[in-house]
């Protein structure tokens, strides 16, 4: 096992009449997002190795400096 542990809130009691565990239910879902869609580049080795480091050093991940860098470029306030 991993030791990874997940929170399931509390579960409503059995005596619980159907409305009631289907509101429970639905507050236990997330709130809705915009749906992602996957994009695909291609960059050279050393461009990748550097991207790379860079964002180890920093302890972020490539995806999320790649989307920032085409939201400031793409995304008008």
């Amino acid at each position: 096992m991993t030791g990874k542990k997940i929170s399931f809130g509390i579960r409503p009691s059995t005596k619980v009449l159907p409305e009631k565990s289907d509101e429970w239910v639905k507050s236990r879902e997330l709130p809705e997002k915009e749906k992602m869609k996957r994009l695909t580049i291609d960059v050279t080795e050393s461009l990748h190795r550097a991207i790379k480091a860079e964002c180890a050093m920093r302890g972020t991940k490539i995806a999320d400096e790649v989307r920032e860098l085409l939201v400031s470029k793409y995304v008008k306030s």
